[in-house]
């Protein structure tokens, strides 16, 4: 049995598996690498918002993920929105082995007022809070008529109480330090950790068989699936006939625009379409099969289906905005298109068989996102275990 870890408390708050999303899985991939070097417990939020508000309330409460928490990890699943008693619980579980420091994961204004309070209190008994931004403000929400106004004015508040934060990209940096003013001393930039746990053995490559081109994630109206669309609608016939495109996402804001263009496209035939949230299992058999990926968002700070792809090796097109940039550049697999730009598109999709059954290596580890956070932990004035010792991170 391996030592228990040493080092400073670390308390990670991010979303839980009820209302599984990305930042579900990013909660729980980086508190099992933290857990590997230092003492780590979670918070999780349950119940975001009721059910009927959320985007993907059909699949509420079903369990999509594989992926668990460490054993070594204390979990307390979770806080309401509404609170109830479950604020009460969430303090005593705090209070119980007092954190040295919390990490909360921010990317959407349902979990404010509860984030506010546990910075109150942690800091109350001497927790160090940090603060690691995926989103400024989700895109969907900002639609919502008083929601950036709340927003706004209650993260000022939450802000005071913040020591440090955490940001995945220089993008993203600018654009906190816009939304809020921060001191840019406060803020790390740490890179997004990968996401090989849904990563399959390498299959072969059938050189007979149709070319697979995957998109993969939610259907919301800045992913800019619709341009892919038009941008495969348009390959010559001769280089379609050996291609076929598959598109896994779950709609979100009704945003139809892109199964409409799929419905009309004169290449049906080469289209595939699987109009849900997939579990971690279907994941890894969407990915296995892919011979190329692409991600034609027109806006974004992060993306977990492209460290899916950067972890499978896979061919990629992804196109050049936000942070996305930052978080592809070292990887020899991508190819960038400008957003918004379907002829782009389509040169670099006819390119895709000269680049098929190659792999790559993924340039992210959680060993160097471990070490980014003991870093900073130390800088907060916390004790901490080597930054050699995140061998074991993410295992």
């Amino acid at each position: 049995m391996s030592p228990a870890p040493e080092g400073p408390r670390v308390l990670v708050v991010g979303s839980g598996w009820r209302f599984t999303s990305g930042i579900s899985y990013y909660t729980c991939r980086l508190t099992n690498a933290l857990a590997g070097v230092v003492p780590t417990r979670a918070i999780l939020m349950r119940r975001l918002v009721p059910a009927a508000l959320y985007p993907g309330r059909a699949r509420v409460g079903t369990v999509v993920n594989d992926l668990a928490y460490d054993s070594r990890v204390a979990v307390f699943d979770g806080i309401d929105w509404f609170w109830g008693t479950t604020m009460t619980r969430a303090w005593r579980f705090l209070k119980r082995d007092a954190p040295d420091v919390m990490v909360l994961q921010w990317w959407t204004g349902a979990v404010l007022h509860s984030y506010l309070l546990l910075a109150l209190l942690a800091r109350r008994r001497g927790t160090r809070v940090v603060m690691e931004w995926h989103e400024v403000q989700d895109t969907g929400e900002a639609r919502i008529p008083g929601v950036v106004r709340y927003v706004q004015i209650a993260m000022r508040r939450l802000l005071r109480h913040v020591d440090a934060h955490v940001v995945h990209s220089e993008y993203d940096l600018d654009l906190l330090k816009a939304a809020f003013d921060l001191d840019p001393s406060t803020v790390t930039v740490i890179p997004h950790g990968p996401y090989d746990h849904v990563v399959g053995p390498t299959r072969a490559t059938d050189p007979e068989s149709p070319l697979n081109v995957l998109y993969f994630g939610v259907i919301r109206p800045y992913k800019g699936l619709e341009d892919l669309v038009q941008a495969f609608s348009a390959l010559p016939a001769e280089t379609v006939r050996d291609m076929r495109l598959t598109i896994v996402g779950e709609t979100w804001e009704g945003w139809t625009a892109p199964l409409e263009a799929v419905a009309s496209s004169p290449v049906r035939d080469r289209i595939t379409v699987v109009n849900r949230y997939v579990s971690d299992a279907e994941v890894q058999q969407y990915f296995n099969e892919a011979d190329a990926v692409v991600l034609p968002y027109r806006r974004s700070s992060s993306s977990g289906p492209l460290h899916i792809a950067m972890s499978t090796g896979l061919p990629l097109i992804v196109t050049a905005v936000g942070g996305l940039i930052e978080a592809a550049s070292d990887y020899e697999g991508a190819v960038f298109v400008p957003p918004k730009d379907p002829a782009r598109l389509t040169t670099a999709l006819g390119a895709l068989p000269g680049r098929r059954g190659r792999r790559h290596p993924d340039p992210h580890s959680w060993d160097a996102s471990v070490r980014s956070y003991l870093g900073l932990f130390a800088e907060l004035g916390l004790t901490s275990a080597s930054p050699s010792d995140s061998r074991t991170a993410g295992r």
